[in-house]
């Protein structure tokens, strides 16, 4: 358990931090903790109301944006619930933090329109607020996509999603689910109802997890009808999760916000993941992943791709000359004008040494081999200054084409073979199949 620590919080502190909590608690006790662990262990910024009072004045007159309240329902100087409903008033999705307990309570709450209880009633309450609230913030940035299957109950379930707060988007049927998530690529979760056009859904699926199994998108599956083995079914063919109707919308959506900060907490351990040490670009392992998805893409919509190694010249002698850390410098400052150039709409990566790879998504062969050679010009141009001397740098690059029915390592050893022919044609320059009639006439 101590191993896996670390970068979880490290993951938990990515997602929320900056953003600001308001704490609504008269116990100096509960808000000391919880202030403190949620400060501490999520990266938020709290703001405590210990009265409703100060809370008025914190509503009235705050120019922060308040992700998320966390709230007594009794405070000194206010009438029950009336804490609550102040926050509720602002737009504010509100945890509530009671001493109360029983279901007249709790229905009073979720009526009122909390998102979400804790009881102060056992020793882990206050480790129940803070997952509550990673939960919460996770899910307001959660968005997920509900294709209509031909259920009639697609629409309130996309409405009881929307009460909670997720960021939803229906679609008229799985062929639009897919273009979605084909298009925008930021979808969270996908629900299905299986009431309808039950073959449809677990097509859908099925197609999911063929497509994108390596984003994680999360899938859950909702049915009312009488099927044993549709549960498992669904689940056989790589559903996340399988909710039967009637649905309870306290447990659905208590479901759906643990599965979406598993799955936020999942996309922040492989931001660190995927991410070079030491230039902060995306490394090795995610440019294959990467690779292959956007062969698979260019292959079913016929689009244009290109990849490019691009190498250091003489780097050796470099290091050799001014040191590793001279070295390490040159490596960061060239990673950041490359990033600054590429944007994000190309992929950047460096893949070993002192060689980057870049895979050009909408780009031709000879786009691509422009956009590399501006790359150079401008890599050349400006000296780097490292221990306060200027140093001149040159790249060589190999471009290749991703097209036709090839696997990502076949691109990528094309590229690789251009940039070996960049280097012995002299460096400093960019070499493709473009370049191969210059090159054989000469």
């Amino acid at each position: 358990m101590g191993v896996d620590w670390y970068p979880q919080r490290e993951a938990a502190l990515l997602r929320h931090f900056g953003r600001s909590v308001l704490l609504v608690e008269d116990s100096r006790m509960f808000s000391t903790i919880v202030r403190f662990r949620l400060e501490t262990e999520l990266g938020v910024r709290v703001t405590h109301c210990a009265a409703m009072q100060p809370l008025r004045d914190v509503l009235n007159d705050s120019g922060d944006e308040y992700a998320l309240a966390i709230v007594d329902l009794n405070l000194p100087g206010a009438s029950p619930c009336e804490a609550l409903d102040a926050v509720l008033s602002q737009s504010i999705p509100a945890l509530v933090f009671t001493g109360s307990s029983g279901e007249a309570t709790r229905d009073l709450m979720l009526a009122k329109g909390a998102t979400d209880y804790v009881v102060k009633d056992n020793p882990s309450a206050v480790q129940q607020v803070v997952t509550g609230v990673d939960r919460m913030l996770a899910g307001g940035h959660a968005r997920v996509l509900v294709p209509d299957c031909g259920s009639p109950d697609t629409q309130a379930v996309a409405a009881l999603l929307q009460r909670q707060r997720f960021q939803v988007q229906t679609v008229a049927d799985g062929a639009a689910a897919l273009a979605v998530l084909d298009a925008e690529r930021d979808v969270d979760i996908v629900v299905i109802d299986l009431d309808g056009r039950r073959d449809d859904g677990l097509v859908l699926l099925c197609e999911i997890r063929r497509r994108y199994a390596d984003m994680g998108v999360r899938v859950v599956g909702i049915c009312g009808q009488d099927d044993d083995m549709l549960a498992s079914r669904f689940l056989r063919s790589g559903g996340d999760d399988f909710v039967r109707k009637p649905i309870r919308a306290e447990e659905f959506t208590c479901r759906l916000f643990h599965l979406a900060a598993m799955h936020k907490r999942f996309q922040a351990l492989n931001l660190i993941a995927s991410r070079d040490y030491l230039t902060d670009v995306y490394n090795r392992r995610y440019f294959y992943e990467a690779g292959r998805r956007l062969v698979d893409r260019v292959e079913r919509f016929d689009g244009k791709a290109s990849i490019a190694i691009m190498d250091i010249d003489h780097f050796k002698r470099l290091n050799d000359t001014y040191g590793h850390e001279v070295g390490d410098m040159v490596l960061k400052a060239v990673a950041r004008r490359l990033k600054a150039r590429l944007g994000g709409r190309h992929l950047l990566a460096r893949l070993g040494g002192e060689e980057f790879g870049v895979l050009f998504e909408g780009l031709g062969l000879a786009e691509a081999v422009a956009s590399c050679d501006m790359l150079r010009r401008e890599l050349a141009a400006a000296p780097i200054e490292a221990d306060g001397e200027p140093i001149t740098i040159t790249v060589s690059t190999g471009v290749a084409a991703i097209e036709g029915h090839e696997v990502f390592d076949n691109h990528l050893n094309a590229a690789d073979q251009f940039l070996y022919m960049a280097k012995h044609a002299g460096r400093d320059r960019v070499f493709s199949e473009l370049s191969l009639p210059a090159a054989l006439a000469g």
